[in-house]
C-alpha cells in the first residue's frame, strides 16, 4: 500500500478555481490508478476522476467533464486534480485513493486512501 495525503483544498467563490494535490509515499506510485473521490455528510463516497499509472487514460464523472482535470507527475509521486467553474454542489471532503485493478469509479477497488482535503464553494 501506499501513504497518501491531500493538500490544496479550502474556501471558494463559486465560479472559481482550486487545484488539489496528493502526494504518494513509496516507490511503485506508477503502478497504481489514482483516484478523486468526494464525500458530504449522510452520503456515498462520489467518484471524481481518475487516471491510469502512466498517465495515459483519464476519467470523469459527468458531473465534473470539461471542468476538472486530473493528471499525475510519477516523479514527484503526485496526483493533481484542477477544479474549474466550481459549482456550489462541489462543496465536499475530497479524497485522494490509490487502485491496482479494477473499475475506477468504484471506491471498493481503492486500497489506500487519505485524510481528505475540504473545498467549500460559497456562493
Amino acid at each position: 500500500q501506499v501513504q497518501l495525503l491531500e493538500s490544496g483544498g479550502g474556501l471558494v467563490q463559486a465560479g472559481g478555481s482550486l487545484r488539489l494535490s496528493c502526494v504518494a509515499s513509496g516507490r511503485t506510485f506508477s503502478g497504481y490508478t489514482m483516484g478523486w473521490f468526494r464525500q458530504t455528510p449522510g452520503k456515498e463516497r462520489e467518484f471524481v476522476a481518475a487516471i491510469s499509472g502512466s498517465g495515459g487514460r483519464t476519467y470523469y464523472s459527468d458531473s465534473v467533464k470539461g471542468r476538472f482535470t486530473i493528471s499525475r507527475d510519477n516523479v514527484k509521486n503526485t496526483v493533481y486534480l484542477q477544479m474549474n467553474s466550481l459549482k456550489l454542489e462541489g462543496t465536499a471532503v475530497y479524497y485522494c485513493a490509490a487502485s491496482r485493478s479494477g473499475d475506477v469509479t468504484s471506491p471498493f477497488n481503492y486500497n489506500s486512501w487519505g485524510q481528505g482535503t475540504q473545498v467549500t464553494v460559497s456562493s
